[in-house]
Parts: structure tokens; sequence; C-alpha cells
């Protein structure tokens, strides 16, 4: 009876705590849909002084490695026709797309991610290429805003104009938070 009770008490503990950086709010977020425009996730942004803290958040998406980048125009309305309305990459100094690009990389290119096999991906990114006011690189919430924008293949960090990343596959209208 004592040995069931402590594991309890400790089931319990572990449910209720939240770990400390959890309890940060965000600075801003975007809900992710999906091409038929249901909701699939979030992902969150936290202003540093150094740049922008970007959390993923996500579910139901392909399995494997997937290229995610921030988008110069915060709309995802056009779901239906693969969320081009989003237009390019954040990208004010007309740099080369790819991290590992030495004519680049541009403010809206991340590092990759992976889904697991049932479709979940959780991942934190860090950009000192922007930030949501523009203080730090290129600024995300301007006067059209911005758009995070996965894709259904990874990022080769090189090929113009996208890295080889393919169809966009999930998108989400950045937006300060109240």
């Amino acid at each position: 009876m004592k040995r069931q009770v402590l594991i309890s008490t400790l089931i319990f503990a572990v449910i209720c705590t939240a770990p400390a950086w959890a309890e940060h709010p965000a600075d801003a977020v975007a809900k992710l849909i999906n091409n038929a425009g249901e909701e699939i996730g979030e992902v969150k942004f936290f202003s540093g002084p150094a740049g922008t803290l970007v959390r993923l958040d996500a579910r139901e998406l392909p399995p494997g490695p997937k290229a995610i980048h921030l988008h110069a125009v915060g709309t995802c309305d056009d779901h239906d026709h693969g969320f081009t309305d989003s237009g390019g990459h954040i990208n004010p100094d007309d740099n080369q797309h790819g991290l590992l690009n030495p004519e680049g990389p541009g403010a809206g290119d991340l590092p990759n991610f992976r889904v697991d096999e049932f479709g979940y991906a959780w991942a934190e990114f860090f950009t000192s290429l922007a930030s949501l006011d523009g203080s730090v690189g290129a600024r995300i919430l301007d006067e059209d805003g911005a758009a995070v924008v996965i894709h259904e293949n990874p990022d080769d960090h090189m090929s113009q104009p996208i890295g080889g990343a393919g169809a966009r596959i999930a998108c989400g209208v950045v937006e300060a938070s109240d």
C-alpha cells in the first residue's frame, strides 16, 4: 500500500508540475492549418536579446524530416491552393536561400525538424536573423505580417529558391500575443 501511494504521488507531481520554460508567455503565436484548412498545431515566438526563439508543436503531419520557413506575407487563406499567397521567405537583404549557402542565408531560413511516425512534431529553433519588432535582423511583424510555413520535404540549405523543400503542407499567420 505504501508503495502504491508513493507511485500515485509521483505521477500526480509529474502531471501537475509544468517545467519553468513552459511558463513564459509567447510574444506571438501562429495557429497552424493544413491544406484542408484544419488546425493542426501552433508555433510560438519568444523575443530574446539576440533574436527569436521559435517553438513548434504540431500533429497530423506526414512522418519524416520537414523544412520550416518564415514567409513574408501574413496569410494562409489559400490553403486549398498550397499557401502560395504567403509569398517567399522573409528576406529584406535579398540573400540567397540556405543556411549553408555562402551567399545566404535569408532571414526566413530555419533548420529542419522531424515528424515522428504518429504525425507529431515538437521542436525549438533560434534565429538571430529575424525578430518580431525588427530590433534584431529582419522584422517579422511588419506591415503585411508574416507566416510560418512547413514544407513536405527537408531543406538542403543550398538550392534556390527553397532548398528542394517541396510543397507547402501547413501554414500559420504570425500574430502578436495580447
